[in-house]
């Protein structure tokens, strides 16, 4: 059986990517598709178990494809169907940006693994308008609607639909009228242990970007006057750090090395913004911080309230204070190894299996 992969773009590796990586790891002769990529970095996060063909599409011969691929956005549609595909038996496309609309042969599988439907062209289309410069924003509703109509026939091409939360399950549902399994990615639990002394900081960790709400754990936490460490980079960097406390540290981009030391050593996991699975959050627990959620989204699936961590169902400043207050209380205990004990059931080796198997079914 031939079997291809096509992925959005891969610049950096993010949880599309390790689904990615995952899916050839299972399909290690599978052939890559992807419209930009940096080849350097996609083979050495591959490694030499990798057989496969890489291939881009047509906007990477594009002028600074590389750095300004999302600007051709427009044109990713056309290139998908450039791709001839015929030859394989197997097509999985991973969709968060355009990846699901490829011409496949009649008999062919298609299975779209959906991180999630376009945020930009659907539910946060506005938002990311409003923050666009004035020329994207006279010039691409009118783009939008054409790349709408695409993308609702284009999910007409996929013989089998995978979401990878319940959250998103039910995007699809709305944008596409299509069910779909629901299949966790892919963390790497094994990377961490969940028996280290804790110390008495909080963690926030991730892009500092607006929708992640980092500011509300910024806020939260000169209320409360509690030690929390940032670690992450973003636009709105320099701005949170103006405004903490001193309690407050940032350390910025960090290796994995010391991302891993503060999971395994903080008191808890800050997590205040809504995400369509949300793999910190699982990290943390495999090791053994308990999490502080905003309740909504792919948490949902992850976070058991009282259990594995606390769940707040505002997305305000007094919500998140009278979260992180119920741990500091201590009427609520976690159990690092049953917090661990929970992470498993979405580590690499359930997300493999689950794929396998859905293959299998569908074959």
């Amino acid at each position: 059986m031939k079997v291809a992969i096509v992925h959005y773009w891969w610049l950096s590796n993010r949880g599309g990517e390790a689904v990615v990586s995952a899916l050839l790891e299972l399909f290690p002769d599978a052939d890559l598709y992807v419209h930009v990529c940096d080849e350097a970095l996609v083979r050495a996060t591959l490694g030499p178990g990798f057989k496969g063909q890489i291939f881009t599409s047509l906007i990477s011969r594009l002028p600074g494809a590389r750095r300004h691929y999302q600007k051709y956005l427009p044109l990713m549609p056309l290139a998908l169907e450039q791709w001839d595909l015929t030859a394989y038996d197997l097509i999985i496309s991973s969709e968060s940006g355009p990846a699901k609309g490829i011409v496949t042969r009649p008999d062919a599988l298609h299975i779209c693994y959906c991180h999630s439907p376009m945020r930009y062209l659907w539910d946060m289309y506005h938002e990311y308008l409003g923050k666009a410069a004035i020329p994207i924003r006279l010039l691409f509703p009118i783009l939008a609607h054409w790349l709408r109509v695409w993308d609702r026939a284009s999910a007409d091409r996929v013989d089998a639909f995978v979401a990878n939360s319940n959250f998103i399950a039910s995007r699809i549902r709305k944008y596409y009228r299509r069910e779909s399994e629901v299949i966790f990615p892919p963390v790497n639990t094994s990377e961490f242990v969940a028996d280290r002394p804790r110390g008495d900081y909080y963690l926030c960790l991730g892009q500092l970007v607006a929708y992640k709400r980092s500011d509300l754990a910024v806020d939260a936490f000169n209320r409360l006057n509690l030690p929390l460490v940032i670690i992450g980079e973003g636009e709105l960097y320099a701005e949170l750090k103006a405004r903490a406390a001193p309690n407050i540290r940032f350390l910025g981009r960090q290796p994995f090395s010391v991302v891993k030391e503060h999971l395994e050593c903080c008191k808890g996991l800050i997590f205040p913004g809504m995400e369509d699975f949300g793999i910190v959050p699982v990290e943390a627990m495999a090791a053994g911080a308990p999490v502080i959620a905003y309740g909504r989204g792919g948490v949902l699936d992850t976070v058991i309230d009282g259990k594995t961590g606390i769940l707040f169902h505002e997305q305000t400043l007094d919500a998140l204070i009278e979260a992180v207050q119920k741990v500091e209380s201590g009427n609520v205990q976690f159990d690092p190894s049953k917090l661990r004990a929970h992470s498993l059931r979405f580590d690499k080796i359930v997300f493999k299996q689950n794929m396998r198997d859905l293959i299998n079914s569908q074959l």
